[in-house]
């Protein structure tokens, strides 16, 4: 069976998503490391040293639950066109009422773009 997309999945889906997806220490790293400013790929994994492949999976994961985006595109010296991602969101609020999670996301202010 395949995973539902964003769009299929219940507002209680999506926060739980969401949850699960910063509670990863990676994921988390990522999104800390383009909060301030856009990097590209590469740049993130050589900053966290982790594998160019698990930035990759990670910023996209981070695209799909609109936690991050494309802030811009550069050109390389060899006429490659790179992506130069951005974190949407500066601070997240997790909160637990009567069992069920309560989620704030809220605008990252050095993004002038993100709209949350």
């Amino acid at each position: 069976m395949q995973n539902p997309n964003i769009i299929q999945l219940s507002e209680f889906d999506i926060t739980q998503k969401i949850i699960e997806t910063l509670s990863n220490v990676c994921t988390r790293s990522v999104l800390f490391s383009v909060k301030n400013e856009s990097k590209d790929a590469t740049q993130i994994a050589d900053e966290l040293k982790i594998s160019l492949s698990t930035v990759y999976k990670t910023l996209s994961t981070l695209e799909d639950l609109a936690l991050a985006e494309v802030d811009r595109f550069i050109i390389s010296s060899e006429g490659k066109k790179i992506k130069l991602y951005r974190s949407r969101i500066g601070k997240v609020e997790i909160t637990m009422d009567d069992m069920e999670p309560s989620l704030n996301l809220y605008s990252n202010t050095s993004n002038p773009k993100s709209n949350i």
